[in-house]
């Protein structure tokens, strides 16, 4: 389990460099903070509302054990790792949290579990990793007698592997690295590397239809899933039957991206590739985002294959935030900072980085030769650790995303950093706002925002405003409101701009069908 208040392993926490804190007080006005964080024992939990005859039914299904209602288990599990989950964590008043964890071993327990919350009103929200961003992990009710977290860390088995048609099933509760370390016993790997890779889940890749650092050789999540399996209050859906069919709509695409709102996924079958055999990298510097943006286009359209291609724009990079080793400190480049990575045969590898290299360099592109590139791998996970150091001196931190077609990406950067800035600064404090394209394709990318400002007055209200009028910003640019964070509860509001009315209509139908009761995750995804 991560930490409660924060992201990931203690062991694994940033400390502010002097660089940081020196570029926080000079451009945020940021002084020293010494506020000490509450421990758990001093935080107060809402009384668990589940009746003794609850408990003892739902004990009776997991097992002794596997049902839990003290309160550290219950705020490990009272929601995800967004900026808001942790200063929510700040308050010393009353915090609401699951009435108890259940940890199934079976889809029989599963299913179980459901008809009895179906029947006694009581809601399910089922939790992977912990990981969601977007308050997809919220304990809401919904109205209901009581909610459970339905925690699948006991689903986190390799079930099969297809060497002969590179495909491998997998239960929902196994983490990133645990998927890799499986994999690799076979020679595979599924070369999904999301932020939160270490602590996610395949049943939440699935669940939030996930996008990893790997997308431009790999795909994102939904692009590697073949089949799953999902129990629903209203029985078992098991889909997809070969590579491709046009036996009717994809219901698996219904699935993916639902996030426990129609059933609980248990597992998933997913396109695997042998582990690679080589790796190449090269770090690129362009004199602005404009010219690198066109360079990063021209390589996707053309087809040449990197595994791994993004661009940091100005600002980004002259904070060195890519390599975030060395932020606040000497920069790398000047200019936008792009990263390349190459992964296959040794060959392969070679023909695509050469394929590539011959395109940026076309393109106004100047290599830095291997070595940033490296350091933004080595250090790719590290970034939600030190939000924690940055939420801790007194900055307000946060990241959010969208997608839009490449004619698009000018207008709709401007609009969402003029919308950050513009709500911090009423709210009494400049704002530093740093973007980089993380995910490309043929038609468009998906624009990354990281946002560092200094807390004032009450910092939920502050990045409430904030975000609202990005999210605004980003619909009236004609943007999605999120390309790989998921909907959750944060993002429904806009849900109704992305699908139309009729769209949400569609699902509210599908949820009646699967869950007429209405016992899964309560308050996500569907206005």
């Amino acid at each position: 389990m991560m930490k409660w208040n924060a992201w990931g392993d203690p062991a694994a926490a940033k400390p502010l460099s002097g660089g940081i804190r020196a570029l926080l007080k000079q451009a945020l006005g940021i002084e020293e903070s010494d506020t000490a964080d509450i421990t758990a024992e001093q935080v107060t939990l809402s009384p668990s509302r589940l009746t003794p005859a609850d408990r003892a039914s739902l004990e009776a299904i997991v097992g002794a054990g596997h049902y839990r209602v003290d309160d550290q288990d219950r705020l490990l599990r009272a929601g995800g790792k967004s900026t808001l989950d942790l200063l929510r964590r700040k308050d010393t008043g009353v915090q609401d949290a699951p009435d108890a964890v259940l940890l199934p071993g079976s889809e029989e327990e599963i299913a179980a579990i459901l008809e009895y919350c179906a029947r006694q009103r009581i809601a399910v929200v089922p939790f992977g990793g912990g990981t969601s961003v977007v308050g997809g992990l919220d304990p809401d009710r919904g109205g209901l007698a009581a909610v459970v977290s339905l925690d699948l860390r006991r689903l986190d088995r390799l079930l099969s592997v297809d060497e002969i048609s590179g495909e491998a099933v997998l239960q929902a509760g196994v983490t990133g690295p645990d998927a890799e370390r499986l994999l690799a016993e076979h020679g595979f790997s599924l070369g999904h590397f999301p932020q939160s890779f270490q602590f996610a889940t395949i049943g939440g890749f699935a669940a939030t239809r996930s996008s990893g650092q790997d997308s431009a050789g790999y795909g994102r999540f939904d692009d590697m899933v073949r089949g799953l399996r999902v129990v629903t209050p209203a029985g078992v859906l098991d889909l997809g039957r070969a590579p491709a069919s046009a036996a009717g709509p994809d219901l698996r695409q219904l699935i993916v991206g639902s996030e426990g709102v129609f059933g609980i996924i248990t597992a998933v079958r997913v396109r695997v590739h042998p582990v690679p055999e080589c790796t190449r990298y090269e770090a690129w510097s362009f004199p602005d985002f404009t010219t690198g943006a066109a360079a990063l286009r021209a390589v996707t359209q053309t087809g040449t294959g990197p595994t791994v291609i993004r661009l940091s724009d100005e600002v980004e990079t002259g904070v060195n935030l890519a390599t975030t080793e060395s932020i606040g400190e000497q920069r790398v480049t000047g200019g936008c900072l792009a990263i390349t990575v190459f992964e296959g045969s040794a060959a392969h590898a070679e023909s695509r980085h050469d394929e590539t290299r011959a395109v940026l360099a076309a393109l106004g592109g100047t290599s830095l030769g291997e070595a940033p590139a490296r350091a933004w791998e080595h250090g790719r996970f590290g970034a939600p650790y030190l939000r924690d150091s940055l939420l801790a001196a007194g900055a307000l931190c946060e990241t959010l995303e969208t997608a839009t077609s490449w004619s698009n990406i000018p207008a709709l950067k401007a609009a969402v950093t003029d919308a950050l800035t513009g709500a911090l600064a009423e709210s009494g404090t400049p704002a530093l706002v740093m973007c980089h394209i993380s995910h490309v394709y043929p038609t468009g990318a998906s624009l990354y925002f990281t946002v560092v400002a200094a807390q004032r007055g009450n910092p939920i209200e502050q990045w409430n405003t904030a975000k609202t009028a990005a999210s605004e910003a980003m619909v009236r640019t004609g943007a999605t409101i999120t390309h790989h964070h998921a909907v959750g509860a944060d993002h429904r509001p806009w849900m109704r701009d992305e699908i139309g009315d009729l769209g949400v209509e569609v699902l509210r139908a599908v949820k009646a069908v699967l869950d007429p009761a209405g016992i899964l995750n309560p308050g996500k995804l569907i206005p």
